[in-house]
């Protein structure tokens, strides 16, 4: 077994050693979610946490860790006998992101069930982790199925496994710890808020950081047991403050005072719910413990906002998460005072810290941050927008002769739903339809390796013809293998949405393009809500590029779009076949995904010879490959050409204009989508 890099050296992230350290303290603050880039430790702290965790008694022999003081009532490994236990270091589960339902809760032998009548059950990681800390790495990649059983199991405690009447539950109390890279995705907010802190961490900047960082990873790659007994008394100091702290915890007074700021800061910032006042009060509670004292303080309360508002705060997947620090202190200074049984109040109620006597600690977080105008650059209203040529090329006005400065999104709207026709194999999502592990039954097949869903009627039927000659005697079932059946189930999936997107002169004025924009950003929050990967091809002047391969982060392509600039001639068949070949390219790397080609334009081709035959040669290879395709018109004006409405039909697929892409607008736009592109394939 290899050694672990020890959590005393790791480099910097003292919020990320903090947060982890308070969840070790109190498992009740929730967990940690850590995000940020690639390369910054996240894995190896999490790691290195496991290794300073206080020790377990368990009972002797129980797969579920039952703690002798309390054994689990309902434990399937039970009744235990008072008395047998053993000590055991606590552990750390790793739940992979490809892990089938079966490894995170568990599986019960069917055939064992329908014959003998019996529980034969086999423990998963959701009961491995009972007592310890379950570790999801790449957490927002976890599929939608297994993130629902998680959100089962954090809130009631337990894991229930149901199958055809037979029914098994266990407890399953544990630490969850997330990493997350944000430029693969974000998280579903039920998930993300369920994770009581949450950490922003990024490598260092300063050389001679970065110089430790690299001394002690070469270091401990060339002996990692001689690295970690460098480092064991500070491993074994840490580990003592823990246990310390732990046996602090119920002496800890939290009084009304740090309550009332509490519970006004969650307020302040708007928080839903009530999960981060309870958070909150918890986080600060620790906070004390670990800084050896029995009073929560104004700086427990700011740091445990620090750690457990930014992520509560985001209104949509486009929101960065943070907190604007001197509204925290302003809040925390309005409703500073001290509590009735307070042993030494401050004399003076106006001073910093609400009676903590001293400023509050620095705190290495972003900083204030307007969250209507961090995520986009402001819209020039100066009046230096153009309306475009003759032959789409801008007007004098813009930021230069052929390009114009970034326009800003116009507010999002709620979209129809656009979907891929026919019946899909992809990844689990909630766009198109698709046979799933999860959804509507549909039929029964026989099982192609181990068996996930039992069809129980289909099995029954199956195995009743032989029960004669397998000489069947009273009132069981004889079953065997051949007899089994699996579930084939119907539901959704999740699909490629390329979005292709005219920053030519045509589009340039600037109230079209904010609506254009405004447009693009409505289906990436519908792209984010049914687990879409997206992608963003551009083209303008002469040539089509890449704004965004494609990506299950949404918000990246969001922030792409907004600086998007326009401006130039219209290469309508350059960014047509740049499509083509982004989509050839990702057939190779995700074959069951299906993809949907946006095509936002309002359908002119200029520039080079034959501009426009050539577009309908490009458009017609989409068609003749069945690629599903929409074209959101974005014509406007008096007169309209009906262009975008031509390039519908040489792509196979169906133009709607900028209104009718509204939810509220047309019932039938996404049986004109399926309709269209059956004809078409």
């Amino acid at each position: 077994m290899s050694t672990p890099f020890p959590f005393t050296a790791v480099v910097g992230q003292d919020d990320l050693r903090l947060a982890l350290l308070l969840n070790a303290v109190s498992p009740a603050v929730g967990g940690v979610l850590v995000r940020g880039e690639k390369g910054t430790a996240k894995s190896t702290a999490v790691r290195a946490l496991a290794a300073l965790m206080p020790t377990l008694d368990v009972v002797s022999g129980c797969r579920f860790s039952c703690d002798p003081d309390s054994p689990d009532p309902a434990c399937p490994d039970g009744p235990h006998e008072p008395g047998a236990f053993e000590t055991r270091p606590a552990r750390m589960v790793e739940l992979p992101v490809g892990a089938s339902e079966d490894r995170l809760v568990g599986a019960l032998d069917i055939e064992r069930a329908l014959a003998e009548g019996v529980k034969a059950f086999e423990p998963g990681l959701l009961a491995d982790a009972h007592r310890g800390i379950l570790y999801v790495d790449e957490v927002n990649l976890l599929h939608d199925h297994l993130v629902d059983l998680l959100l089962d199991a954090a809130a009631m405690g337990a894991s229930y496994v149901e199958r055809e009447g037979v029914s098994v539950r266990h407890a399953a109390r544990f630490l969850l710890v997330g990493t997350m890279n944000p430029e693969e995705g974000e998280l579903r907010p039920q998930l993300l808020d369920r994770f009581g802190l949450t950490v922003e961490v990024a490598a260092s900047r300063e050389p001679d950081q970065r110089v430790e960082v690299v001394r002690r990873r070469l270091a401990h790659d060339d002996d990692p047991a001689g690295f970690a007994e460098r480092w064991a008394d500070e491993e074994s100091a840490v580990r003592g403050r823990i246990v310390a702290a732990r046996k602090l915890l119920p002496s800890v007074r939290l009084g009304d005072g740090a309550l009332r700021q509490i519970a006004a800061t969650c307020a302040a910032f708007e928080v839903d719910g009530m999960r981060a006042d309870i958070v909150m009060a918890r986080t600060a509670t620790a906070l004390a413990a670990w800084a050896g004292r029995t009073d929560v303080l104004a700086e427990d309360v700011r740091q445990a906002a620090l750690l457990a508002l930014p992520h509560r705060r985001r209104r949509n997947p486009f929101d960065a998460p943070g907190i604007d620090e001197d509204k925290l202190d302003e809040t925390l200074e309005e409703f500073a005072g001290s509590d009735d049984e307070d042993p030494d109040p401050d004399p003076d109620p106006d001073g910093p810290g609400g009676g903590d006597g001293g400023e509050p600690p620095p705190s290495d977080g972003d900083g204030p941050r307007d969250d209507d105008t961090a995520a986009r650059p402001e819209a020039d209203d100066s009046g230096a927008s153009t309306e475009s040529g003759e032959g789409g090329e801008p007007q004098p006005g813009g930021a230069g002769a052929g390009e114009q400065s970034p326009v800003r999104a116009a507010e999002p709207f709620r979209t129809k739903v656009l979907s891929v026709p026919g019946l899909g194999e992809g990844a689990a999502g909630r766009r198109s339809r698709a046979r799933t592990e999860h959804g509507r039954t549909t039929g029964a097949r026989r099982p192609r390796g181990t068996l996930t869903k039992l069809h129980l009627a289909a099995t029954v039927m199956a195995a009743a013809p032989h029960q004669r000659e397998r000489g069947r005697s009273g009132r069981g079932l004889v079953v065997r293998r051949d007899d089994l059946r699996q579930a084939t189930r119907e539901g959704r999936e999740g699909n490629l949405v390329l979005f292709v997107v005219d920053a030519s002169g045509s589009m340039a004025a600037r109230q079209r393009m904010s609506a254009v924009k405004g447009a693009v950003l409505s289906l990436l929050l519908d792209a984010y809500q049914r687990r879409d990967k997206v992608g963003l091809v551009s083209f303008r002047g002469t040539t089509a590029d890449v704004a965004l391969p494609p990506t299950s982060s949404v918000d990246a392509a969001a922030v792409r779009l907004e600086s998007l600039p326009t401006g130039g001639r219209t290469p309508l068949a350059a960014g047509l076949l740049k499509a083509h070949d982004v989509l050839r390219v990702e057939r190779l790397r995700d074959p069951a995904r299906r993809a949907l080609v946006v095509v936002v334009t309002d359908g002119r081709a200029t520039g080079g010879p034959e501009p426009v035959a050539l577009a309908g040669r490009a458009a017609r290879l989409f068609a003749a490959e069945g690629i599903a395709s929409v074209v959101v018109d974005c014509e406007s004006g008096p007169v309209r050409l009906g262009l975008a409405g031509q390039l519908a039909g040489e792509l196979g697929g169906t133009a709607v204009t900028l209104d009718e892409l509204r939810a509220d607008s047309i019932a039938g736009l996404v049986r004109d989508v399926q309709g269209t592109s059956r004809r078409a394939a």
